[in-house]
């Protein structure tokens, strides 16, 4: 049985929550929030989204949505440039948690990853630095964020060939930027993390 699960059992009926996105220069964050009916064999693999190749990840994925209750929320670009990254994420976390609500069934508290509670959420939670290393809920919740923030990325590589987001998932990486300082900004990057690059955060 996966060490994480241990963590979980003795926090009682909990809710796992982890977000994707927060550093990149473009694209939407992601949040989850997962909750674990059962214990499953394929729980064995589940670990922070970080350390797992991309093909494990989209393989867990299909895995934890069958099986868990899952919930996901997204916040736009444009709802990063104006509230902050930060109270964005917030606003994923609560649309994520709004979302597997939805299955109606009961809870004891909602433990988040990192080292700050959800903002505007009314329910009990607790927050656990390095959370998806920790707890099996929150680290399976970091997959589906994982995974479904880098599938918008891709969809959005096929409208922006040009741009390679496919590669990148909208991280500041070198031929990202490279590709920013030729071909300037589009509609899904986020003007308030390009001043540093571009000179302004108008451009």
């Amino acid at each position: 049985m996966n060490n994480l699960y241990s963590f979980d059992l003795g926090q009682g009926n909990i809710i796992g929550v982890d977000e994707a996105g927060r550093g990149p220069l473009a694209g939407p964050v992601v949040a989850a929030a997962v909750k674990i009916k059962k214990y499953h064999s394929f729980f064995d693999d589940i670990n922070d989204s970080k350390k797992l190749s991309e093909k494990k990840r989209e393989s867990l994925f299909d895995k934890i949505i069958t099986y868990c209750d899952v919930g996901i929320g997204i916040a736009t670009v444009d709802e990063i440039d104006e509230h902050n990254i930060l109270n964005a994420t917030f606003i994923a976390m609560n649309r994520a948690l709004n979302d597997i609500s939805e299955n109606n069934f009961s809870y004891d508290k909602v433990i988040v990853d990192g080292n700050k509670l959800i903002k505007n959420f009314n329910g009990k939670q607790e927050f656990l630095v390095k959370g998806d290393s920790k707890s099996l809920s929150i680290a399976a919740a970091s997959i589906i964020a994982k995974v479904s923030r880098d599938n918008i990325m891709k969809k959005f590589s096929k409208f922006y060939p040009e741009y390679y987001f496919e590669k990148h998932k909208g991280y500041g990486t070198k031929l990202h930027r490279q590709i920013l300082l030729e071909k300037g900004p589009l509609s899904i990057h986020r003007k308030t993390f390009l001043k540093k690059i571009l000179g302004t955060s108008n451009s």
